[in-house]
C-alpha cells in the first residue's frame, strides 16, 4: 500500500526539481524551441483521437459526481463546458504554432547606451524563471502556458481543474514527448496531477527559491484566494472592473455597436463590459433603444442608477421588463455574465471620478468625437488598457499584435495589460568595459603604474 506524500513535502520537492531544471530552460535556443513547439502542435493534432477519448472519461465522471436532483439539473451545462471537440484541438494546435513562430524575447536588447567613458550599457531581456500558473479554465490555458513560458525561457508549473484531468494528462504526455524528441530536455514544465486543495494553497504558499511569479486564470474565488495566500508577486490574474464612457459627442449608433459588442460577444470574459457610463445630456436619446436591445434581444439584467430607472419608467407598461435599481455593490462588481450596470453622469470628470472610485480597473474605453476628450481620458484613467472608440473586448493579446497572452493584468509593479512573450520577461543590465574603475582609485596611481610596469 503506497502512502502519499504530504503537500507541503510534495511541492516542495516539486519547486526544487522544477528550479534546478529552469536554468537549462532559460539557455534553450531560439531555433530547439521553435522547432520543438511546431512539433507539439503537430503531435496534438496527430492524436487528436486519444486526447478526445481521455476527454470522455472526463464527461463520464462529471456523470458520477453529479448524483443528487438538484446536481442534475445543472449536468448539462457542466458536461457541455468540459467535452471538447474536434474545434477545440484544432484551436490549441493553431495556437502551438503561432506561439512557435513569434519572436523570441530572450536575449533582446531593449536600449543600448556608450557613456563618455567608453562604458557600453544594455537592458537585454532575461527569462522571469519559476511561474506558476493555476487555472481554472479549459485545457487550452494548459497549453497555452507551457508554451508560452517555454518560448520566454521559464519553466511552468501547471495547476489545472479537476474536471479536466484525464485531458490535460494526456495532452501533457503528448506535448511532453514531442518536445523531448526535438530537443528540450526533460523536465521543462511540470503538470500537477493531484486535485488536493491543498497542493494548490502550498504552490500558493510557496516562497523564496520556489515560485518566481504566480498566474490566476480563473473567477473571482481564485483570485481571491491567491491574492490572501501568495508571497510571491502576481502577474496577472484578469481581475479588475471594464467601463465604458460614452461621451456627449459621439456617433450614437459606434456607440450603441461598441456597447453591444463589448457586453455581449463573449459575456463571461474578464474584458467584458460591467459598467455602462453615459453622459446625462445624451440619456434620453441613447439609453431607451440600446436598454430596450439589451433586455429583448440579449437578455441582459440591467441595473441602473436612479436617474436611467426614472427614464425608463414607463417600460414595465409597455410590455417591456423592467430594469433593476442598481446597489452600491453593482458598481465595483465583475460580473462575469449577462447582467450590466449602466449610470448617467453630469460629464467626463464624474465618469473620471467614478472610474477612480470603482476600481481597480482592468479595461476602460470612451466612445468620444472630441480628441481633448479621448486624450484626457487616456492620461487620468488608470487601467491595464485603456482604448478610444473600440470595444473592450480588443484588450487582448492578439489585437494587440502580440500573438497571445495568459491573461490581463492591472498591475503597477511589472506591466499593465496582456502578459504576451515579451511582458513574461524581466530585463538585466550588461555592461562592457575596458578596465573602467570607479574613482577615486584607492590605490596611488604611481603606486599603480609601477606595479603594471613589473609585470612581464
Amino acid at each position: 500500500m503506497s502512502i502519499e506524500v504530504p503537500s507541503k513535502l510534495y511541492i516542495d520537492k516539486l519547486l526544487k526539481d522544477g528550479r534546478n531544471s529552469s536554468f537549462a530552460v532559460a539557455r534553450l535556443a531560439s531555433g530547439i524551441k521553435t522547432t520543438a513547439l511546431h512539433a507539439m502542435a503537430d503531435r496534438i493534432a496527430g492524436e487528436e483521437a486519444a486526447i478526445l477519448a481521455a476527454n470522455t472519461k472526463d464527461v463520464d465522471a462529471i456523470g458520477k459526481s453529479l448524483d443528487s436532483a438538484d446536481a442534475r439539473s445543472r449536468m448539462k451545462a457542466t458536461v457541455a463546458r468540459v467535452r471538447l471537440t474536434a474545434d477545440h484541438i484544432k484551436e490549441i494546435v493553431d495556437r502551438l504554432h503561432l506561439i512557435a513562430d513569434l519572436s523570441d524575447p530572450v536575449g533582446m536588447v531593449t536600449a543600448r547606451q556608450e557613456r563618455p567613458d567608453g562604458l557600453q550599457v544594455s537592458r537585454v531581456r532575461v527569462p522571469i524563471g519559476v511561474i506558476g500558473v493555476i487555472s481554472e479554465r479549459n485545457p487550452l490555458v494548459m497549453a497555452e502556458s507551457i508554451a508560452l513560458c517555454l518560448k520566454s525561457g521559464n519553466l511552468c508549473i501547471f495547476r489545472g481543474a479537476a474536471e479536466w484531468k484525464w485531458t490535460l494528462q494526456a495532452l501533457d504526455a503528448q506535448l511532453r514527448e514531442a518536445a523531448t524528441a526535438s530537443g528540450i530536455p526533460g523536465g521543462s514544465w511540470v503538470l500537477i496531477d493531484r486535485e488536493e486543495k491543498e497542493v494548490a494553497i502550498e504552490l500558493m504558499r510557496s516562497g523564496k527559491g520556489g515560485l518566481d511569479a504566480i498566474i490566476v486564470r480563473g473567477g473571482a474565488g481564485l483570485r481571491k484566494t491567491v491574492a490572501e495566500q501568495t508571497k510571491v508577486p502576481i502577474l496577472c490574474d484578469d481581475g479588475g472592473l471594464t467601463h465604458l464612457y460614452v461621451d456627449e459627442d459621439t456617433d450614437l449608433p459606434m456607440a450603441q455597436n461598441l456597447v453591444i459588442n463589448s457586453k455581449i460577444q463573449l459575456v463571461g470574459a474578464s474584458n467584458a463590459l460591467d459598467t455602462l457610463l453615459v453622459q446625462q445630456v445624451i440619456g434620453r436619446q441613447f439609453l431607451p433603444p440600446l436598454i430596450n436591445r439589451l433586455l429583448d434581444q440579449f437578455k441582459v439584467e440591467v441595473r441602473a442608477c436612479p436617474k436611467t430607472v426614472a427614464l425608463m419608467g414607463q417600460m414595465a407598461m409597455t410590455g417591456h421588463t423592467a430594469i433593476v435599481p442598481a446597489t452600491d455593490s453593482d458598481w465595483q462588481t465583475p460580473f462575469a455574465g449577462p447582467v450590466l450596470a449602466i449610470k448617467m453622469v453630469e460629464d467626463l470628470s464624474e465618469a473620471l471620478k467614478h472610474i477612480r472610485a470603482h476600481g481597480p480597473c482592468l479595461t476602460a474605453a470612451i466612445a468620444t468625437s472630441r480628441y481633448e476628450s479621448a486624450i484626457r481620458f487616456t492620461r487620468e484613467v488608470d487601467a491595464g488598457a485603456v482604448l478610444v472608440n473600440t470595444s473592450t473586448r480588443l484588450h487582448a493579446g492578439d489585437s494587440f499584435g502580440m500573438g497571445t497572452d495568459v491573461g490581463l493584468s492591472t498591475g503597477k509593479l511589472h506591466a499593465k495589460g496582456p502578459i504576451g512573450l515579451d511582458q513574461l520577461t524581466c530585463e538585466k543590465y550588461v555592461v562592457f568595459g575596458m578596465g573602467q574603475l570607479r574613482l577615486p582609485h584607492p590605490v596611488p596611481d604611481t603606486y599603480f603604474d609601477a606595479i603594471m610596469l613589473k609585470r612581464p
